[in-house]
Formats: structure tokens, sequence, C-alpha cells
């Protein structure tokens, strides 16, 4: 499995803590979480928010890059484009770069 970190950023006129129409695009994407997660083979990870920068971070693990394109391009999750910029980035633990360096190191010997 891959790790992606998916960063989202909005305007504080935006936050869907405040803003109703981007409140309720947020609830119908929660409800069909679940059902789009197992559709692509997607686990989250977990999210965290942060309020003060209308910032939120979620990380995900999924078997391929394609899976989580397709994962974010379902309506529900391209919604919160309209009020969101969103990068995705792909993410190796400190473990695997540490073995990546010494087969690469190994394989210069």
């Amino acid at each position: 499995m891959l790790t992606f970190f998916g960063i989202a950023r909005h305007t504080p006129e935006m936050c869907s803590l405040h803003n109703e129409a981007s409140q309720k695009t947020m609830i119908a994407r929660l409800i069909k979480s679940d059902e789009l997660t197992k559709k692509h083979g997607i686990k989250i990870v977990g999210g965290w928010n942060v309020h003060s920068e209308h910032l939120t971070i979620q990380v995900l693990e999924a078997p391929t890059f394609e899976a989580v394109q397709a994962y974010s391009m379902e309506p529900e999750n391209m919604a919160m484009l309209n009020w969101n910029t969103l990068e995705i980035k792909v993410a190796m633990t400190l473990e695997e770069t540490a073995q990546m360096m010494k087969q690469r190191m190994q394989a210069k010997a």
C-alpha cells in the first residue's frame, strides 16, 4: 500500500463550520465516504483540521496512484474543490527511505 497526504486549504469565508453551502457539501461527502473508500480500495488512516489556518490534512493508504486519482474525481470529492485547494502527495516512512538508501548504496558497491 502507498501512503498519501491530502492537504486542503480554504478561505475563512468558505469554511464549512460557518458557510452553509460548504457545510451541505461537506455533509454529503461524509455520508458517502465509506462507500467511496471501499469502491477504490482506500483506507483513511486519519484526518486533522487546523481551524485557525483553515487547513485540513488527511492521510490515506491506497494500492495505486490511480486509485487515489479515481477517488479524488468522485463527484462528492470534486464538489469540495469549489472552496478548497487540494494537494495530494505520496509519502514514505523514514524507515522505507532508509531502506531505499541502503539498497542504492549496496547497488553502487
